[in-house]
């Protein structure tokens, strides 16, 4: 575990006033609303009792053992620790230098992670975050206050980025065998992983709700059209001939596709996933992404 450092870099310092100002800015808790404590958690994970289904509860909470005994939809009742912590886990994939635009997907990425664990503190949560790359993890253990919070977060904008050709491919994983307090919220940030879940992740899931978030570029969308063009492959560390033709957009789709059914067997749950375009802003996505978590884990999801 690496302690954070007293000094803070003064251009991850600007980096880090601006999101504050944006924050305080657009009153960020008033457009949550509601109680704090439904602002990351969409329902809690101590059980209490059981009691019968009522239209608008959330099917996810039905006790299907009761419901098969009584004849009748009987679902869990939860309540919320008396203390959350909101633990980002940030994979910072080489592969997330790219960008075809003003800013890199690494970039986007960055400033969703200090956000949401910006917003941990302001609503009185613990904010814990690790750091993995292709030479190791940092570790800065959760903590309710926000100097210390900002000085993690000013280490981790200043962090050099990864090499974007390792020696041996990344390959982060979501499934961690530690250090995720017991009953955390974790969230991921980072690329799609290279393989679907393995089996322990639905026990992974179940001790720690988790939320996966990514950034996108329009061009791994759909590639620009109009002739061929030269781009740099970050994971490759090369220049990269790109042809638009038939067959590549082919191949495109098909890569996207696979890609994208690997995403949603991590994250079934749509409530529990986000994407972000590298266009979009980052405060606004993420408000509307809690705020349709907030809303969904109360009703049930779509």
């Amino acid at each position: 575990m690496n302690a954070p450092s007293p000094v803070i870099d003064p251009r991850a310092q600007s980096a880090l006033r601006r999101l504050e100002w944006q924050l305080r800015r657009r009153s960020v808790q008033t457009l949550l609303g509601g109680a704090h404590r439904s602002v990351f958690r969409g329902r809690g994970m101590e059980f209490d009792q059981v009691v019968r289904y009522a239209y608008g509860d959330d099917i996810r909470d039905i006790d299907w053992n009761v419901t098969a005994r009584l004849g009748d939809l009987y679902r869990k009742v939860f309540v919320e620790e008396r203390e959350l912590t909101v633990f980002a886990v940030v994979s910072d994939d080489p592969a997330l230098q790219f960008g075809s635009g003003a800013a890199s997907k690494r970039d986007i990425l960055l400033q969703l992670a200090a956000l949401t664990l910006m917003l941990a503190v302001v609503n009185r949560e613990r904010a814990g975050l690790l750091r993995q790359t292709p030479g190791g993890e940092t570790l800065y253990n959760p903590t309710r206050r926000r100097a210390r919070l900002l000085t993690a977060l000013g280490e981790l904008f200043a962090a050099e980025a990864p090499d974007p050709a390792p020696p041996a491919p990344f390959r982060p994983w979501p499934l961690l065998s530690g250090p995720v307090p017991r009953g955390a919220l974790m969230v991921w940030f980072g690329e799609i992983p290279a393989a679907p879940p393995p089996p322990e992740w639905s026990a992974f899931r179940r001790r720690h709700p988790v939320i996966g978030v990514r950034v996108e570029d329009p061009w791994e969308r759909a590639p620009p059209k109009g002739g061929g063009f030269t781009a740099y492959d970050p994971a490759a560390g090369r220049l990269a001939r790109v042809e638009d033709t038939p067959a590549s957009r082919a191949a495109h789709a098909a890569w996207r596709a696979a890609r994208e059914e690997i995403w949603r067997a991590w994250w079934p749950d749509p409530l529990d996933r986000l994407v972000v375009d590298t266009a979009a802003d980052p405060l606004a996505a993420l408000v509307g992404f809690l705020r349709a978590r907030r809303v969904g884990g109360a009703h049930g999801a779509p």
